[in-house]
């Protein structure tokens, strides 16, 4: 493009563009955003203005001036700009639900008929392949996300346009049944789509990729308080690496949620910002699991509890190992989620003949189990912790007995192990070491270690091994 070309199209003299080019005239907010919009540099032009003004305003002493974008003139090419895209993510009931709310601005000279969405989740960032056969397994489906979209008070109606595992594109139509609302040339509006997300589909992150000019981008985190959050983030752009978030990240307690607010202001084209989370927290028993009312099953007892039941996809994958001393502080985090998961479980039922958990059925994908032995004469009831653990040598006696579940609370099996089982775990420190266990407590920890392999116990019956519900054999309701 030449520069008299380049002037015609930001809609100033040739002269005084070279003036500016050359120095001589100062660039003005103005000149940079139509610059922006006509060479389309991805945000770089505009980011140097901003720098450029950041500077110029701290030499002089005086504050810098909130940008704006100009009531007067629309920018020749500028199209579709974001005035202010805030998006909301709320935890609840064992899912997410997400508001995506946005400012429009039609910059251009064509009417706006329609406006692009993209969904994507994924369960396990970092390990792909794990990803793609828990999608092609556990495909994530429009009917599922549960999408509705308005234009202030009229409802938009919205078009597939590519269905592909966890990513999803569609349309957001500026029309429903009843009527068609395009977006004029130097009309505003504000639209706001909502979709769903069950918790087995979405890990632990949230991602906005800035696609348009964009003048603010803020971001919601809402959780349930007594699950403790801790949220933190990243962003990143075409020429630059992952990096912490330039701005921080604000806490904030409503009633019973806790809530992470973040944002930033004039983003570049193509830069992410990433938040992350986890939780050190339960819900304690009195919230999550009442007093069994009749006729409910113990099962659905234990998955009030936050206990996962068979048929949850991370109890058939074996977990991951510490790396430790590195990851020593995550295994404690781990192992107090368990044991305050084991609490809970103990006032649902007796622990008399023991009671094992491990990390998996919490959703945790990390080989931590603990145990709480059997209440035995010579047995000083402390729990038994182990991380990484992998059995190394056993007896070769044997004996059967009816097993039972916490994943499948309303069902016994008859299981063969051995009476001995020799098992090398390791502690946050790095050391590894080898414990020998017997009996009853032999069979706890081996039913565990099994649990970190993606092992339930029916994978130990033989072929003709038949589970029996708890009302059908009441001698082994006190089975362990």
């Amino acid at each position: 493009m030449s520069k008299k070309q380049l002037a015609a199209e930001m809609g100033f003299d040739p002269s005084y563009v070279s003036h500016v080019e050359a120095r001589r005239h100062r660039p003005t907010e103005d000149f940079a955003r139509r610059a922006e919009a006509v060479l389309a540099s991805g945000g770089v032009i505009w980011q140097r203005f901003r720098d450029y003004d950041e500077v110029r305003h701290s030499v002089v002493g005086r504050p810098r001036p909130e940008p704006t974008i100009p009531e007067q003139w629309r920018l020749p090419t500028a199209g579709l700009v974001v005035e202010h895209e805030d998006a909301t993510l709320s935890y609840v009931d064992g899912g997410y639900r997400c508001v995506i709310r946005r400012d429009l601005y039609n910059g251009g000279h064509e009417a706006i008929t329609r406006y692009l969405v993209r969904i994507a989740v994924d369960r396990y960032p970092g390990e792909p392949e794990r990803s793609d056969r828990h999608y092609r397994d556990h495909p994530l489906t429009w009917g599922e996300l549960n999408l509705g979209a308005r234009r202030g008070d009229e409802p938009m109606a919205w078009r597939a346009k590519q269905d592909r595992g966890p990513y999803k594109e569609l349309w957001l139509m500026f029309e429903n049944d009843e009527s068609r609302f395009p977006l004029y040339p130097g009309e505003r509006t504000t639209i706001e789509y909502v979709y769903t997300v069950g918790e087995d589909k979405w890990g632990q992150w949230f991602q906005r990729v800035v696609r348009l000019p964009t003048r603010r981008l803020s971001v919601h985190l809402d959780f349930p308080a007594r699950l403790r959050p801790v949220v933190w983030g990243v962003e990143s752009s075409l020429t630059a690496e992952p990096a912490a978030l330039r701005s921080p990240v604000h806490e904030r307690t409503f009633g019973e949620r806790t809530i992470f607010d973040w944002f930033t202001e004039d983003p570049g084209i193509s830069n992410r910002y990433r938040l992350e989370w986890r939780f050190r927290g339960e819900v304690p028993v009195t919230a999550r699991v009442p007093r069994q009312p009749a006729g409910q099953r113990p099962s659905d007892l234990m998955r009030g509890a936050g206990i996962l039941q068979r048929g949850a996809p991370m109890l058939e994958r074996a977990a991951r190992w510490f790396g430790f001393p590195d990851q020593a502080e995550l295994a404690r985090d781990v192992v107090s989620r368990l044991l305050d998961a084991l609490d809970r479980v103990s006032r649902l039922r007796g622990v008399g003949h023991g009671v094992g958990l491990s990390a998996p059925q919490l959703g945790i994908d990390w080989a931590a189990a603990v145990i709480r032995p059997p209440a035995l004469p010579d047995a000083d009831g402390a729990p038994i912790v182990l991380l990484n653990p992998r059995v190394v040598g056993e007896s070769v006696d044997h004996d059967e007995r009816y097993e039972g579940c916490l994943s499948f609370f309303d069902v016994r099996g008859l299981v063969s192990r051995p009476l001995l089982v020799e098992v090398e775990h390791e502690n946050p420190a790095g050391d590894r070491s080898v414990t020998t266990f017997t009996g009853e407590l032999a069979r706890l920890v081996a039913h565990e270690v099994d649990h970190l392999g993606g092992l339930l116990y029916p994978d130990r019956m033989p072929p003709d091994g038949r589970l029996v519900p708890l009302d059908e054999d009441p001698v082994q309701r006190s089975r362990p």
